[in-house]
Parts: structure tokens; sequence; C-alpha cells
């Protein structure tokens, strides 16, 4: 099978890729690198690359491709804000548009890197997939749109399936700070305070990376007709959380570090619990491995290992949102995040 993974350079996609090729599937991907300056460790594996933004795309793209794995976005919260139509034309229309030009080609399957933050304001009940979306931020509403539309093209010949992924965690060659488990550990790490800038009250399921890309492989393997134009929720039984329960996890784990609410911290409104147990028994092949504690012990020996300093923590290199700024001043890229210059080779594995 012949799969196309957009944004295989990103977070995410830097794990997914190898984990597609050790299990026989042949890679294409789809890539501004838009994060080409952010790479943290080793990994980052060789596949033909369409160097490009997914806003433009081409039927000829997908010419030979049995699958699109489509995980391109703005992804967070706070890089939503920055610009929220060019959030929408991102995460929104561009997706949208991507899953067409598939369909047109001919493409069978098409998985889309939703979120849980639909849900948004959720509150203290577990949210299934059948219940009411509550987007509080730009990128929970784009997720929703897109999903939506996607799901709208489904017919006999095109085969969509959306994965509400919790919170992501864990190492990645293109690591992030911006994330709750990475960004706490790192905190202790860096300062010996584990720095929580709301009250913690908030919940948050999360999943590392890894147990995504096998949720992905999973809807792969799956019989059409159990996935077509199916919504799951992505996560662990078990691994919802309150912020603080992961604050204090980090600062049990990281050697001589301390809990600290900063001054003034209020409840987050982004409050969620989520049920996974649609996947669990659905997705035959999902087997999710990761625990947060054991997250926590991967980040903190990674950070130790790498010699992550506080400045390094705190500056734009795995800072989404910094990084993209730091691109814009320098003149990198427009404020439409298109490089200056296009490049739209197709480089060689």
């Amino acid at each position: 099978m012949r799969i196309l993974v957009t944004g295989h350079l990103g977070y995410i996609g830097s794990v997914l890729t190898p984990m597609l090729l050790e299990q026989g599937y042949e890679v294409v991907g789809m890539d501004s690198d838009l994060y080409r300056a952010s790479t943290f460790t080793e990994g980052l594996v060789s596949v033909p690359t369409i160097k490009k933004d997914i806003r433009e795309a081409t039927i000829e793209d997908f010419d030979g491709i049995n699958a699109v794995l489509h995980l391109a976005a703005l992804s967070n919260d706070p890089l939503g804000y920055l610009d929220r139509e060019l959030t929408f034309d991102i995460n929104y229309r561009a997706a949208v548009r991507l899953a067409s030009l598939s369909k047109q080609a001919g493409v069978s399957t098409f998985i889309f890197s939703s979120s849980c933050s639909s849900y948004g304001g959720g509150g203290e009940e577990m949210k299934t997939e059948e219940s009411a979306f509550n987007p509080l931020t730009p990128y929970g509403e784009s997720k929703v749109l897109a999903e939506k539309e996607i799901g709208a093209l489904a017919d006999e010949n095109f085969s969509p399936t959306h994965l509400r992924n919790a919170t992501a965690y864990g190492v990645s060659p293109r690591l992030r700070f911006d994330l709750v488990l990475n960004n706490l550990t790192a905190w202790a790490y860096t300062t010996g305070k584990v720095h929580l800038k709301s009250d913690g009250s908030a919940w948050r399921p999360i999943v590392h990376i890894e147990d995504i890309s096998r949720a992905f492989i999973a809807v792969l393997k799956a019989d059409r007709a159990a996935v077509h134009n199916q919504a799951f929720n992505i996560g662990v039984p078990r691994e919802n959380y309150r912020v603080r329960e992961i604050a204090e996890m980090v600062r049990d784990i990281v050697p001589d570090s301390e809990l600290r609410f900063a001054e003034g911290a209020a409840a987050d409104t982004r409050c969620y619990r989520v049920n996974f147990d649609k996947a669990m028994s659905v997705l035959q092949h999902y087997q999710p491995e990761w625990s947060a504690r054991r997250g926590v012990e991967e980040c903190y020996l990674a950070y130790k290992q790498h010699g992550v300093t506080l400045e390094e923590f705190e500056g734009p290199k795995y800072q989404r949102l910094a990084h993209i700024q730091r691109l814009i001043a320098e003149g990198i890229i427009g404020t439409d995040l298109r490089f200056r210059e296009s490049d739209t080779t197709l480089l060689a594995a």
C-alpha cells in the first residue's frame, strides 16, 4: 500500500513515518518543512517528499496513492489564535480540499488527524464520540468544521476516518515544549520548579505520540466497514488527568523539583474528560503501550541527555507559536506562513 502522509516532518509525523515503514507500507511525505530548525534528536527518516504547503496540493500529488494520512495543521490553541482566518484556511479549508482532491484522484482511504479539543469546555462528564462538540478556540473549531465537511465526502469509493487525538506528549525528532506533559517536565528539569500557569483543576486526556501513530496504523489495518466515516477518540483508558496531577507526577519523578503555581493562577476553561472505549473495542490492532508516568520518565531522560537549558526551553526553537513568529520577523515566511521562495520539488529518498 502506498501512503501519503501530510506533515510527515512534524512532531507526530516524524514518529509515525518510521513506524509505517516498519509495517511494510510505502510512504510519500508532503510537508513545507516549516519546522526544519526545530530538530531535537536524530531519527528523521528519508522518504520521497513533496515539499510544499498543503494549500498548494494538486491532484497529481495523489497519483498512485492508496491512502492519505492527513496530519499537517497549525497545531495547538495559542498558534490558532495567531490569525483565526489563517487557522481556518489551513486546518479547515485546506483539509477539506485535500480530501476532495484525494477522492477525485481515486484514493480510497483518508484518515484525518482531529482532536479531543473539539469537546472544549466539556467539564466533568466523560465525552464519547456521540457527545456534542463545544470548541472554545479557533484550533478546536477548525477541527470540528473539517470533520463535518470531510465526512460529507464519504461514499462507496471514498472512506474517511476521523481520529480525535487526546493531548499529545513524548519525545520526537521534532520536539515540542508547548504540550502540557513535555512542558511541565522541561520546567522541572531546567528550573527545579514544576510551573503551573493555571490552578491545575482542568481535566486533560493525554496520549503518547507513538500510541497516536499506532491508531493510524490500526485504522489502515481495520475492515473498511468498521471505520468508514467513523470518529474515534484516541487515547488510553485511565489516562485522563487533572493538570495538577500531571504536575505532581513530574515533581515525583524529576529529582529535586517542587510544584509552583503562577501568581493569580486561575482555572482553565478548556476542561474535558474523554472515553476511549470505542477505539479500544473496534480498532483491533490499536494497542497503546504508554502511560503518563513513563512519558515523564522518557522526557526527563531525553532532556538530561540532550542537556536542555532554560534558554533553549523558553526560546522559539521548540515552541510552535514563538518559532512561527520568529520566522515571520526574520522574513523567512510571510504572514500567510508561506516561505518567501517556493520550492515544490519532489525530493528523492
